[in-house]
C-alpha cells in the first residue's frame, strides 16, 4: 500500500483509525489520513464509499465510533461547545448543492457567516462580500439577486464566494463540479485553485471527477470499503499499481470494484 500519511509534524487534519457505522453497516472501517498544513487533498471513490462521512465527522457533524481526528494537533473527537465553536471557525465548505438559503440575497449568503459566526455589521460584511464575488467573476448586481435567479454554475460561484468570505484555515470542497458541464466544471476548478493559492489554505475535497482531482489536488487519495486504499502525488495516479485505483479512474465495469446491480 502507497504512504498515505504526511508528516504528522506539519498535519494540519489527521484521521486515525477512523471507524464510523449505521447499524450493521460498516462505512468508515479504520481510516487513516492526514492532510498536510497548505496542501490539497483530493480524496476520489465511487457512491457510499465513506467519502460525506469522513468529512462530516471531521466537522462533529457525525460523531465517530472509534479512532482519533485531530485538527492542529488538537483532539476534535467529542469536543463540543466553545471548544467545539472555535474549531469549526477554522473551516470553509462548498456544499455539492451549494446549499444556498433561498430567503437570503446572494450577497446575504456570502455574508452568513461574517455576520451571522463573526458578528460583522451589515454594511462591513456587504463589502467583504461584493469583493469575494468579484473574485469568483461576479458583479455587484448579481448580489441583489435570489439563488433560484441564477444557474447551477452561478450557485456554485457564490458557494464558493461563501466558502472563502471569512478566509478559513481550511475548505472542505464536496463534489464542487457535480451537476456542471465539463466547461463550467472547468472554470470552478480553476477558481478553487486561484482561491486556495490566495489564501493559503488546507484543503479537502471529495469527488468522483477525476479532471476535477487533476486539476485541484496535490495529493489524491483513494477511499474503497472505508479505507484509504492508495494515496500519492497527482501526478503518480496513472501508476499507481492498484487495481482498484486503476479500474476507477479508467470507469471500467471489470475489476475487483463489484457494483452490486441485478442482473438478469
Amino acid at each position: 500500500m502507497t504512504e498515505h500519511i504526511a508528516d504528522k509534524a506539519t498535519a494540519k487534519i489527521s484521521m486515525n483509525d477512523v471507524h464510523k457505522s449505521f447499524g450493521p453497516k460498516v462505512v468508515l472501517d479504520g481510516l487513516n489520513l492526514d492532510v498536510g498544513r497548505g496542501e490539497s487533498v483530493v480524496v476520489i471513490g465511487g457512491s457510499g464509499t465513506g467519502k460525506s462521512v469522513m468529512l462530516k465527522c471531521v466537522l462533529g457533524l457525525l460523531h465517530p465510533d472509534g479512532g482519533s481526528i485531530k485538527v492542529d494537533g488538537e483532539e476534535v473527537v467529542g469536543m463540543g461547545g466553545k471548544d467545539r465553536d472555535r474549531v469549526l471557525d477554522k473551516f470553509g465548505m462548498l456544499f455539492q448543492s451549494a446549499a444556498l438559503f433561498d430567503s437570503l440575497k446572494v450577497w446575504e449568503n456570502v455574508a452568513f457567516g461574517l455576520i451571522q459566526g463573526r458578528g460583522m455589521s451589515r454594511d462591513d460584511a456587504k463589502g467583504v462580500a461584493l469583493t469575494k464575488m468579484a473574485q469568483v467573476g461576479l458583479g455587484e448586481e448579481v448580489g441583489e439577486l435570489g439563488p433560484a435567479e441564477l444557474s447551477g454554475g452561478m450557485q456554485k460561484r457564490v458557494g464558493l464566494a461563501r466558502a472563502i468570505a471569512t478566509e478559513p484555515e481550511i475548505i472542505f470542497f464536496d463534489e464542487p463540479t457535480t451537476g456542471l458541464d465539463p466547461i463550467m466544471g472547468d472554470v470552478i476548478n480553476d477558481l478553487i485553485v486561484d482561491c486556495v493559492k490566495e489564501l493559503g489554505a488546507t484543503t479537502l475535497s471529495i469527488t468522483h471527477d477525476l479532471a476535477s482531482a487533476r486539476k485541484i489536488a496535490d495529493r489524491i487519495a483513494m477511499i474503497y470499503k472505508g479505507q484509504i486504499i492508495w494515496a500519492g502525488p497527482t501526478d503518480q495516479i496513472d501508476q499507481s499499481g492498484n487495481a482498484h485505483v486503476d479500474q476507477f479512474i479508467h470507469g471500467r465495469a471489470e475489476g475487483p470494484i463489484q457494483m452490486e446491480v441485478l442482473r438478469p
